[in-house]
């Protein structure tokens, strides 16, 4: 059973920075690509990060770029979100995710950790 816990969000000021971390667990991790998305009050869920099993490819969406880095530990099961300069735009639920290796789509999701960016 795939199990993915999110932790450090938190209430920050702008141009502050946080580290998000999801520990996952039910699945072989050290194989499986990881995502981190967000959801915006009324607005829809969207794609924030993604790494590849083995760190060699990581993307990013054009409003994190340069700000954002998605980084993974697969000894410890984890994946991290470091996020600096943030914006009061960056406030959000955010959430970890597997890959399906298969299809593709992101079939697991955590539970979320609000980030909240004040200005």
């Amino acid at each position: 059973q795939v199990q993915l816990v999110e932790s450090g969000g938190r209430l920050v000021q702008a141009g502050g920075s946080l580290r998000l971390s999801c520990a996952a667990s039910g699945f072989t991790f050290s194989r499986t690509a990881m995502a981190w998305f967000r959801q915006a009050p009324g607005k829809e869920r969207e794609f924030v990060s993604s790494i590849n099993w083995s760190s060699s490819i990581m993307n990013y969406a054009d409003s994190v770029k340069g700000r954002f880095t998605i980084s993974r530990d697969n000894a410890k099961n984890t994946v991290h979100l470091q996020m600096n300069s943030l914006k009061p735009e960056d406030t959000a639920v955010y959430y970890c995710a597997v890959q399906n290796r298969y299809s593709g789509n992101y079939d697991d999701w955590g539970q979320g950790t609000q980030v909240t960016v004040s200005s």
